[in-house]
C-alpha cells in the first residue's frame, strides 16, 4: 500500500528575494531578476545574468562550523531549509522534536555544485602556493545535502541528484518516491545553484547557449518570444518539506499541497539539444499524469520548463501538444523563468514552489517579456500579467535538463 506524500513547508532564496514570500511578491509585480553584468574577459557574449546580492545578514544563525566550509551553493540550500523547516515544524521547533532523525532524509540537487570554489581556490593556489584547507569538501556537490543534514540532525535517506536543469525537479520527484514506498516520514528535497566564476561562465556562454541580447534587460529572456536568444543564469535555492501524510495529519501539520505524481525518462540522444522525436518528454508527461489518475482536462496550470531557448521552447510547446491533444491549447501555462532567469539545479524546486503558491492564491503567474510570440509557439503561455482564477487544484511542473534528463511532477491542493 503506497503512502500519501505531502508538502508540510518550502522556502527559497533568489535575486528576486531572501525568501519565497519576497520572491513571490515581486513575481506578481512583474519584476525581473536579472540585470546587466560586466565581466573582465570581453569575449563573453552573455550580459544579463540573475546573481544574488552579497547579503551576509541571510546566513546569520546558520552554525559557523559548517558555513566555513560550504560554498554559496550549499549556504543557500542551508537558507532555503531553513524556511522550509520553520514553516513546516513552527519557528522555534527543532524537526527531531517531530520525526525520528532516522526517518528524516535530505536529498539537495546541484548542477555544478562548488565548482566556482574549485577555481577559485585553485587560483589561490596559482598565485601564492597554498589555498583553504577546505578545498577538496568545497569541491564535492553533495556538500550542499550534508551541510543541510548536519544542521539540523537528519539522518536519514542522504543523496544529491545532479541532472542539470532538471534538477530540482528529480529530487522532489525521488524524494516523493521513497516516501511513498514508506521508507522516510519526510524529506528535505530541491536544489542549489551558484555559478559566477568567470571561467565557468564562459565555458557555458562558449556554448552559445546563453542569451545574446546585449543591451534590453526586457529581452535578455522572452520565452516564447520569436526574439528569444537563450537562457539567463542565475542564483539561487528552493526546498520543499515532503511528509507522509498520516504522519503529517497526525502532528496537526498545515498541509499546503500532494504530490500525486512523477516521472522521469532520457532523451539518450544529445547532450545539450533536445531530442527531436519528443518521445521522451511526451511519456514523461503521460505517466506523471497516469500515476496521478489525471486527465489533461483536469489540469488547471502548467508551469513550464520554457528557457527561451530557441530549441527547447518549440519543442516543449510541440511535446505538450502531442501528449494533452487538443486540451494544450486550454490549460493557462507559463513560464517563470522570464522573472527569475534560469536556476539550473535549483529551476524545478523553484518553480514546485511557485506551483504551490498557485494552488495557494488562486494566482496564476505570467510569462513576462512575451510581446511578439513566435507563431510556432501558439499555446496560453499567460503573457505578461498574471491571472487570478479563484481556484487552483492541480498543476504539472516540467523540466528538461542537458543530458537528455526530462521530470514531470503533478501537485494537487491537499483533500483530505
Amino acid at each position: 500500500m503506497f503512502k500519501r506524500v505531502v508538502v508540510t513547508g518550502y522556502g527559497a532564496v533568489s535575486s528576486l528575494g531572501e525568501n519565497s514570500n519576497e520572491i513571490w511578491e515581486a513575481l506578481m509585480q512583474g519584476k525581473l531578476g536579472y540585470d546587466r553584468v560586466e565581466f573582465d574577459d570581453k569575449t563573453i557574449t552573455s550580459k544579463f545574468f540573475g546573481f544574488m546580492s552579497k547579503n551576509k545578514a541571510r546566513y546569520k544563525g546558520l552554525p559557523k562550523s559548517i558555513l566555513k566550509m560550504s560554498p554559496d551553493f550549499a549556504r543557500n540550500a542551508m537558507v532555503a531549509s531553513r524556511e522550509a523547516l520553520k514553516m513546516a515544524f513552527g519557528p522555534e521547533a527543532h524537526p527531531n522534536d517531530f520525526i525520528d532523525p532516522h526517518d528524516f532524509g535530505v536529498l539537495i540537487g546541484t548542477g555544478w555544485g562548488g565548482t566556482d570554489s574549485v577555481n577559485n581556490n585553485n587560483q589561490d593556489y596559482i598565485n601564492s602556493g597554498i589555498a583553504t584547507s577546505f578545498s577538496s569538501l568545497m569541491s564535492m556537490h553533495s556538500l550542499g545535502t550534508g551541510a543541510v543534514s548536519m544542521a539540523w540532525n537528519l539522518r536519514g535517506y542522504q543523496n544529491t541528484p545532479i541532472a542539470a536543469c532538471a534538477t530540482g525537479t528529480m529530487a522532489i520527484g525521488d524524494a516523493f518516491e521513497i516516501i511513498r514506498s514508506g521508507r522516510q516520514k519526510a524529506i528535505l528535497a530541491g536544489g542549489s545553484e551558484s555559478l559566477k566564476e568567470q571561467f565557468n561562465v564562459w565555458s557555458i556562454d562558449i556554448m552559445t547557449a546563453l542569451s545574446k541580447e546585449q543591451d534590453v534587460r526586457e529581452r535578455a529572456c522572452c520565452p516564447f518570444d520569436k526574439r528569444r536568444s537563450g537562457f539567463v543564469l542565475s542564483e539561487g535555492a528552493a526546498v520543499l518539506c515532503l511528509e507522509e501524510m498520516d504522519h503529517a495529519l497526525a502532528r496537526g501539520a498545515n498541509i499546503l499541497g500532494e504530490i500525486t505524481g512523477y516521472a522521469n525518462y532520457s532523451d539518450a540522444r544529445d547532450m545539450t539539444a533536445p531530442a527531436q522525436d519528443m518521445l521522451s518528454r511526451i511519456k514523461t508527461i503521460e505517466v506523471a499524469l497516469g500515476q496521478a489518475n489525471c486527465k489533461a482536462k483536469s489540469l488547471d496550470y502548467i508551469n513550464l520548463h520554457g528557457t527561451s531557448t530557441p530549441l527547447n521552447d518549440i519543442n516543449e510547446t510541440n511535446s505538450l501538444k502531442q501528449a494533452l491533444g487538443k486540451q494544450a491549447y486550454e490549460i493557462p501555462c507559463s513560464s517563470t523563468k522570464s522573472n527569475t532567469g534560469h536556476l539550473i539545479g535549483a529551476a524545478g524546486s523553484i518553480e514546485a514552489v511557485f506551483c504551490l503558491k498557485a494552488i495557494e492564491t488562486g494566482i496564476l503567474p505570467a510569462t513576462v517579456n512575451l510581446n511578439e510570440p513566435d507563431p510556432e509557439c501558439d499555446l496560453n503561455y499567460i503573457p505578461n500579467q498574471s491571472i487570478e482564477v479563484g481556484e487552483v487544484n492541480r498543476v504539472l511542473n516540467l523540466s528538461f535538463g542537458f543530458g537528455g534528463a526530462n521530470c514531470a511532477l503533478v501537485i494537487e491542493k491537499f483533500v483530505g
